[in-house]
């Protein structure tokens, strides 16, 4: 090494600028440094936190799905924009689509194997009446190359029927939009109902 001579038996990091301990430390014999370095490791991971685990908490739901993929140049599909009116995201959330009477509006979940995670922002006609979530990608290659797959997935939230509702209200004039909301109603209590035609 260049600056030091070949007899020097000790390495110093000191004299390298290696600023992870004091320089007294450093000087300090082999054994002597070795304790002190494990002695701090030991304090430092003593002070580390570690998440609690409970063997009470609740599992999140696991089930198999069959997906599909679907991109906002796709033909026949609604641009760039989901049902809810906002932009289609392929980020850190990413968009997906399914029947709404089955996977509601807001429905947040984890692919196992990928570990993406998704919300359910927007539907498709084809996937009125089926457990088949239809999953944003950014191109045509990425649709291509996920094809038609059985997932398991980890449901992190459910999403909202009453919300789900506000937004297809509206659009009742299409059949299957009308589906969707005929099954989300027959899912309510006989009150709930009463209480909507007061």
């Amino acid at each position: 090494m260049k600056g030091h001579t070949q007899g020097q038996s000790k390495l110093s990091l000191a004299g390298f600028g290696f600023n992870g301990y004091p320089a007294a430390v450093l000087q300090v014999p082999g054994l002597a440094r070795l304790t002190i370095v494990f002695l701090t490791g030991a304090f430092l991971a003593s002070c580390a936190t570690s998440p609690t685990v409970t063997h009470n908490s609740p599992k999140l739901p696991r089930m198999n799905v069959r997906t599909t993929a679907y991109c906002t140049t796709e033909r026949g599909g609604g641009g760039k924009h989901n049902a809810i009116g906002m932009y289609l995201s392929g980020r850190n959330v990413i968009s997906a689509a399914s029947d709404w009477s089955r996977f509601p509006l807001g429905t947040r979940f984890r692919l196992v194997d990928t570990n993406q995670e998704y919300i359910i922002d927007d539907y498709g006609g084809a996937l009125v009446g089926t457990n088949t979530i239809d999953l944003f990608k950014n191109s045509r290659r990425e649709v291509k190359q996920w094809g038609v797959r059985h997932v398991d997935i980890d449901i992190l939230q459910w999403g909202s029927d009453t919300e789900s509702l506000k937004i297809l209200g509206p659009r009742t004039k299409h059949k299957k939009v009308r589906r969707m909301v005929a099954a989300l109603n027959s899912k309510k209590t006989p009150m709930e109902l009463a209480d909507k035609r007061l």
